[in-house]
Parts: C-alpha cells; structure tokens; sequence
C-alpha cells in the first residue's frame, strides 16, 4: 500500500500494463530458464490477467557463446506479439540464421530471427533480461518513465549532427569516439509499439561508434561481462584501442581474463567458418569484430547501481559504459559483446560546426 492506501503495482504488471501495454487477446512469449522461473511466473500471471494469451518455455541456461535451443527458435518464428527473454545469462545464438543470415532489402544482414523479427520486420516488440534477479527486479522497475523517457530523448537529440565524442574519467579513461552519422537508440522502458524492445531493468542511452574511428584509453573501473557472467572489477582493466580496435589489455587478473575470452571468440569466429557455422569469408570478419569497440552508452535509471550484473550496472546513473564486440548498427558482426563500467566519466559531444556540448561532467548529468 501507498500513502494513500492505494495498492502498488507489483514490478511484473508495470511490465505488462506500463511498460509493454499488452493488450486483451495478444500472443506473448516468455523463454525462461529454472533458474529465472519465479519472474517467469510473475510475467505469466500478469499476463494472463491482462487478458493476453501467454506462452511459457523453458530451455536451460545459456553463455554468450551457446546455441538457443531448435524449438525455442521455432517459437520465436510463431511471430507473437509480445516476446520476454527471461535469461541467467543469454538467450542463445540462432545456429541457422547465423549459417544462413536474413538479408533485409537495404543489404542488411541478420544472424538471429530474433532480431530480425524486431528490428527489420518490426513484427514483434519485446523484453531481454539477461541475468535479471528477483531483487533487481523488484527494486529497478518501478520507477518515473515519464522522466526516464524525457532525459532518453534529450540526450539522443544531443547526438544529431555529432562528429565525435570525447570520454574522459578519474579512473584514467581518455578517448574519442567517431560517431558522423551514427543515430542515438534508447532504452527507455516503452515498449508498446511494434519493433521496439528494450531490458527490464530499462534505463540508458547508447549508441554505435563508426567503425575504425575510436582512439585512445579506456579503463574499466566498475563492473565486467566475461564470457560466463558479469563480476564487480577487483583491478581496473586498462583497453588501448587503435583505429577503432582493442590493441591492447592490461591489468592484472581479470584484464587477461578478458583478454582470454577475446582471443577464444577470434579463435571460435574462424572454428565456425571452417566447420560450416559461418558462412565462407565470415569467420574472418567476426573473428576481427572481437576487438571492436561496439558501443558507448549512459546510465539514467536512479534505482541501479553498480552490483556485479551488467543489466543493471550499465543503467546507473554516474556511469558510462563501452562494450567490445559486436554493434547494434550491424556493420560489426561478432561472437561477443561485453560491456565494461566507467564510473564517474564526463562525455563531451564535439559538432560539425565546431560547437561542443558537456553531456555528463563528472558523473553529473548536464541535461
């Protein structure tokens, strides 16, 4: 109860009535794993209240470098309205599509039906959670989307027209991002039209950097993705980045636990290819993609914080984070995409004419 005595939503119908505005009738899809099975339920229930017509699958639980399973693909291409990835950890890779990708009119590739599905086609909208905890959920999903969606679109307007960016941070980050004709995306927590999508917990903005065009230092001071799960950073991990590509990772531990899980994705791209995975001239290019800075995003949910999973710790506020790998411009296909926290940065967006504009300075939000 409020102050008012008026009963809160419980954070599964924010999803289904606030977030996702499922309507009476429409097919929803929910893959879970055992160990996601309680929010799973929750979505199911409130779905069903809702008057939807839920569907609920289980596969066992999968890394970044794992297939989903056959008849989970198989559901996604039933085309419901509304799909939840429920993940502790990943959703999994499209085996098929990656051997034989989608190919949109403008030449696009897709290697997941998934994405295809949301961002091509715009048949579907959904949610992707991976490695959501009932806590996590319970304490980041009600909160002010009015707000969330206000700082979201102020921030994208920032990027329109933007050459470059300019990230700097306490913890000895400097470098800059080409971004000219880069669009900035949102994960704003409104999910109600077909093609748009987002996590639970919602909260950033992000954007692709130009392929090749980053230089300079970044260093990781907050939290990791690694190849089996996200960790709360020990030592920071020091990445020099080179005419867009990871040249370099120093540190100590955890900085050659990354740089393990790199290689082993350059070593698995040209495996793939060889054993008919990927299709002949791919393995190279995703093999390469590995080092790829793939993405700069801002955290603006005021309920997260830098706990050790990358859902939430990339939604927190005072933060930034990069991610190495893949991209969401599809220019830059690979096996990977681990983000890395920056805490504390300041973010100055360069513009063709010359003028700058501080986004963040400090950690503190300039909008």
């Amino acid at each position: 109860m409020n102050l008012f005595g008026k009963k809160e939503k419980t954070s599964a119908q924010t999803v289904i009535e606030d977030v996702c505005k499922i309507k009476k009738g429409e097919k929803v899809l929910i893959i879970a794993n055992p160990e996601t099975s309680v929010i799973a339920q929750n979505l199911f229930t409130a779905t069903l209240d809702s008057g939807a017509k839920p569907t609920l699958i289980y596969q066992t639980k999968k890394t970044s470098a794992d297939f989903a399973e056959e008849t989970v693909v198989g559901a996604i291409k039933s085309e419901p309205d509304v799909i939840f990835s429920i993940s502790e950890i990943k959703l999994g890779k499209d085996e098929k599509a990656i051997a034989s990708p989608y190919k949109a009119a403008d030449g696009k590739l897709y290697d997941n039906t998934f994405d295809w599905l949301l961002s091509e086609k715009k048949s579907i909208r959904a949610v992707w959670t991976p490695g959501l905890t009932e806590d996590m959920f319970n304490r980041t999903v009600n909160i002010d989307y009015k707000l969330l969606g206000e700082r979201c679109k102020k921030l994208c307007e920032k990027y329109e027209n933007a050459v470059s960016v300019h990230v700097t941070s306490p913890g000895g980050t400097d470098i800059v991002v080409g971004l000219k004709g880069r669009k900035g995306m949102v994960d704003d927590g409104d999910f109600s039209k077909p093609g748009s999508g987002g996590n639970i917990p919602a909260g950033e903005t992000f954007i692709s950097p130009v392929v090749g065009t980053c230089e300079g230092t970044i260093v990781f001071d907050g939290s990791m993705t690694f190849s089996d799960g996200d960790s709360i950073l020990k030592t920071p991990i020091c990445v020099k980045v080179e005419k867009g590509f990871v040249s370099e990772v120093t540190g100590e531990e955890e900085a050659k636990r990354l740089l393990t899980d790199i290689q082993q994705a350059e070593k698995d791209a040209v495996s793939m290819e060889n054993s008919g995975k990927l299709p002949k001239g791919q393995g190279e290019i995703y093999a390469k993609n590995a080092r790829n800075i793939g993405e700069l995003g801002i955290g603006l949910n005021p309920a997260a914080g830098i706990t050790g999973n990358m859902l939430e710790d990339e939604k927190a506020f005072r933060t930034c984070h990069f991610a190495i790998g893949e991209n969401y411009d599809g220019d830059a296909p690979s096996l990977i995409h681990f983000d890395g926290v920056v805490k504390e940065p300041s973010i100055v967006i360069k513009y063709e004419d010359g003028t700058e504009f501080a986004v963040l300075k400090n950690g503190e939000l300039q909008i």
